[in-house]
């Protein structure tokens, strides 16, 4: 075997710098371990320029009136977003499209990208006219507790932003094709060029438009992130676009077919938020301060079931179509564990730390302390289900790769129905508080429901999860939120930017702490799982390169 300085620079192994530039190159085809970490980072880079979004809403506008009409008016563009299937187009979609190409049949990919593309863009662009001139009925029905001037406010930002879900839409079917080729890169920066161009609107048109100024940037970043950036992408990988209304493309009908459910159905990761926002519409600022709550909890959502999610779902739906059902098993049940474990113990800090946390991002200009402390009760409950949230993002995908939409898409319909008399109940038990609590027990709900189904299924049995380790890392979790509740006792937060700091500084050692002598203490593998290179949050899967076609063809976002 020849010594390492015997060997050639093409036979070396390559640097750590290298292989990071080879990652990040657009055109690499990603590995579901690299796809992860990729997503991982641009979902943590996406979510501190949110996080410098709020703050500039916080400091600028507060929370009021204008703020509850603002986050509002995002409900009626995100219902048609979902309902015309353009926040479940790429899911659907990754599926066909990986199999297809997988199989090397990529004349039939394509033509799906096109007609799919072409008929739902004129759909969607229907819809948004429909709404455009329903919207002032629309939003009176939404927001019956809305002053007359905040209705309008609401209606006149609504109204901005119904057109940026054209290109969300579309941009959404772009990024598909790229995810099914294994091209992270454009589909996870995306984001952040929309949440940059929300602040430069506040920044550039605050004094000229007041709030509208971040409609604006919305609706312009919405252009910019998740179209523009994805089309550039797939163009430069080859991908063409070409017209196609062929209704009866055999492609595109197995697509509706299998949106048609998500479409009609409700699932309570979407209604969520506008339920909270129904209930809460009575109050100055209750929307305002369950939104930053909500914003904020949305971080270790993303990163940790997000973005597994999306890195997965190529994987997922690859294994399946290639028949590896105990494989598909298996991945599904693993990477179940490792997000719960990490989310068991990522609540375990959140929630002893919420008041300090909340107050040092969000407490500047017109949001005061008051306005911290009621977010962080928000907070506080919403960090309780983070390991729920997380799951049922993987459970779901596990249905989607495997065709079935409509299962699914049935329990969860069924489950929003039966979670409205919750949150009303706890809403008048408990006011806004008993909303946030409503949320934690009909995600428990949702996700219970989806892993019992898959179970039912013969798809993927709660028999192959490790119950043990999980436990293990729940005992551990409850023992390092018990150690930093009492070491947050001794330190009160009162305003106070170092007071802050010490509480969250000593909160964080007691807690790490406290899981390294857990983990420690039961003996747990989740270290060396997560460690693990050919064990990340989705299995090192090496799959076929599918052979694409560099035809003049349609190409689908």
């Amino acid at each position: 075997m020849p010594s390492p300085a015997a060997l050639t620079p093409s036979d070396q192994p390559p640097s750590l710098w290298s292989r990071l530039v080879r990652t990040l190159r657009p055109s690499h085809q990603h590995t579901a371990f690299s796809a992860t970490l990729l997503l991982m980072t641009a979902v943590m880079l996406s979510r501190v320029v949110g996080y410098l979004r709020e703050a500039y809403i916080a400091w600028a506008f507060g929370a009021g009136l204008n703020t509850d009409a603002y986050v509002g008016a995002f409900n009626l563009p995100d219902f048609l977003n979902y309902i015309l299937a353009g926040g479940t187009a790429s899911i659907t979609f990754i599926s066909i499209y990986t199999r297809y190409s997988s199989r090397g049949r990529d004349k039939e990919a394509h033509e799906a990208f096109n007609s799919t593309i072409s008929i739902m863009t004129v759909v969607v662009c229907v819809g948004t006219v429909f709404l455009e001139i329903f919207t002032p009925q629309v939003e009176r029905l939404i927001f019956p507790h809305f002053s007359p001037q905040q209705l309008d406010l609401c209606v006149h930002l609504t109204r901005i932003l119904l057109p940026g879900q054209i290109f969300f839409y579309a941009g959404g079917i772009v990024s598909a094709v790229l995810l099914s080729r294994r091209m992270f890169l454009y589909p996870a920066f995306s984001p952040i060029f929309y949440n940059v161009f929300i602040i430069v609107g506040g920044i550039v048109g605050a004094k000229r438009f007041g709030i509208s100024s971040l409609a604006y940037g919305a609706l312009v970043g919405a252009i910019v992130g998740p179209f523009l950036i994805n089309v550039v992408g797939a163009a430069q990988d080859g991908l063409r676009y070409r017209l196609n209304f062929d209704w009866r493309n055999k492609e595109f009908r197995e697509w509706v077919r299998l949106s048609i459910p998500l479409m009609l159905g409700v699932s309570l990761v979407s209604a969520d938020d506008w339920i909270l926002r129904y209930f809460a519409s009575g109050g100055a600022g209750d929307i305002t301060r369950l939104n930053y709550a909500k914003r904020l909890f949305a971080v270790p959502i993303s990163i940790l079931g997000q973005a597994t999610g999306q890195a997965s779902m190529p994987f997922f739906a690859r294994l399946f179509g290639e028949g590896k059902r105990k494989e598909f098993a298996e991945t599904v049940n693993g990477s179940v564990f490792r997000i719960s474990a990490a989310s068991f113990l990522s609540s375990a800090w959140m929630m002893p730390a919420a008041l300090p946390l909340i107050d040092l991002v969000y407490r500047r200009g017109r949001f005061n302390f008051q306005d911290s402390r009621e977010t962080a009760v928000y907070f506080f409950w919403f960090a309780l289900s983070l390991a729920l949230w997380s799951a049922q993002a993987l459970y779901a995908r596990a249905f989607y790769a495997a065709g079935d939409t409509l299962t699914p898409m049935i329990a969860s319909t069924i489950i929003v129905a039966a979670s409205l008399p919750i949150y009303s109940a706890m809403f008048h038990h408990f006011d806004v508080t008993g909303l946030a609590i409503a949320s934690d027990i009909g995600i428990l709900m949702h996700t219970v429901t989806l892993a019992w189904l898959l179970d039912r299924k013969k798809l993927v049995l709660l028999g192959g999860m490790p119950w043990l380790e999980l436990m293990k890392s729940l005992g551990t979790a409850i023992f390092a939120a018990v150690a930093g509740f009492v070491v947050a006792r001794f330190i009160a937060v009162n305003g106070s930017r170092k007071a802050d700091l010490l509480s969250l500084s000593a909160i964080s050692v007691a807690w790490l702490a406290a899981v390294a002598l857990g983990l420690w203490v039961t003996k747990s593998s989740l270290p060396q799982e997560l460690r693990r290179k050919k064990a990340p949050a989705t299995p090192n899967i090496t799959a076929p390169e599918p052979v694409v076609e560099r035809t003049t063809g349609g190409v689908e976002p």
